[in-house]
């Protein structure tokens, strides 16, 4: 591959001219728009020669020519930022991609950053290591893009059961509302990147991931961990005896949404003898049992993720909401958190 060399993208649509490289991995993209993308080598190919550089090379020059080294151009910056309403309030995750899908033994994994926002996040990704953290990539991600942060392999793994991330937002040549600073830790499942179906269709990627939210409409992901340590001292701690005099006020929060998963792997340990019937059926039964548990819950939000595929899963729960639920109101659940699979029910 050189530079002026046409190529199209493996992974996406779209493709451009090779305009230089940055490092021993990467390859600058110039696309219709006259934008640069940095781009994956391995994630591209060529279709089509530099025919005028061929040219220059089969003709033998007279006299001698002396060659200037050819500068690498660095990306453009981009001036113009396409924004939405719903940018306004800042969605990121984390994705992880196996580069083999089908041989998830060998396969080694891709990490990418997605910024669903109209912001600018400089970033810091971190991994725990022993009683403390050391970053694995640091950077800058565009609105509304995902970048590539690092590819491992299976040895690797075992070192991000504890991942983090910290970023600060913010908008250039505009003015914008200040965002809180994000510092999000999160325990990563490393069994799911054994197991075919814990990559899922998703909204940022073509190829099925596993996806981490860091932050989801400028609320972000916190999970909270509490030690055997910490649990047992609470234990062995006294008791306070009567009622403080002065207390917090405490307010009385709404019940979070409930989401359940109806993929029949999530439901059952293996589908080993189960025909289409029996599947649909056992999927069926899960979701009449979380409706009896919530029918009396007024204002309470259920998403059933059900999934695109043929429609006959979300077909056979439309019907029963329709026949034997008249205290619920349902519709398509968020677009940009469950793409097409996935319906809410709220209690009247």
């Amino acid at each position: 591959m050189k530079i002026g060399d046409k190529v199209r993208f493996l992974n996406s649509t779209g493709g451009g001219t090779v305009k230089g490289f940055q490092g021993k991995d990467i390859v600058l993209v110039e696309d219709q728009d006259g934008f640069d993308i940095p781009v994956l080598i391995r994630e591209t190919i060529v279709i089509e020669p530099d025919k005028d550089k061929q040219v220059r090379q089969s003709v033998k020059p007279k006299e001698p020519v002396i060659e200037t080294p050819v500068q690498v151009e660095e990306p453009k910056p981009v001036t113009e930022i396409v924004e939405t309403r719903e940018g306004e309030q800042i969605t990121a995750c984390l994705a992880y991609l196996p580069v083999d899908i089908k041989n998830l033994t060998t396969t080694t994994y891709e990490c990418y950053l997605v910024n669903d926002s109209n912001y600018y996040l400089f970033y810091n990704y971190m991994s725990r290591v022993n009683a403390g953290w050391i970053s694995r990539a640091t950077g800058l991600v565009e609105p509304n893009t995902k970048i590539f942060v690092e590819e491992f392999d299976k040895p690797v793994i075992n070192e991000l059961e504890k991942v983090a991330v910290q970023f600060i937002a913010y908008k250039m040549d505009k003015p914008f509302r200040l965002k809180n600073p994000c510092s999000v830790e999160i325990r990563i499942d490393t069994v799911k990147f054994y197991k075919l179906h814990s990559f899922k269709e998703n909204d940022y990627f073509e190829d099925d991931a596993i996806v981490y939210y860091l932050m989801r409409k400028d609320l972000a992901e916190r999970e909270l961990h509490i030690s055997p340590e910490e649990i047992a001292e609470a234990m062995l701690s006294k008791k306070e005896t009567g009622r403080p005099r002065i207390q917090q006020i405490t307010k009385k929060q709404s019940n979070p949404v409930l989401e359940i998963d109806l993929h029949i792997d999530e439901l059952v340990d293996t589908t080993a003898g189960m025909e289409a019937g029996d599947i649909l059926e056992h999927q069926l039964t899960k979701f009449r049992q979380i409706m009896e548990e919530n029918r009396n819950k007024k204002g309470q939000k259920i998403v059933f993720i059900h999934g695109k595929g043929n429609g006959v899963l979300k077909k056979a729960i439309l019907d029963e909401l329709k026949t034997k639920y008249k205290n619920i109101y349902y519709q398509d659940a968020s677009f940009r958190e469950y793409g097409f699979g996935a319906t809410m029910v709220t209690i009247k």
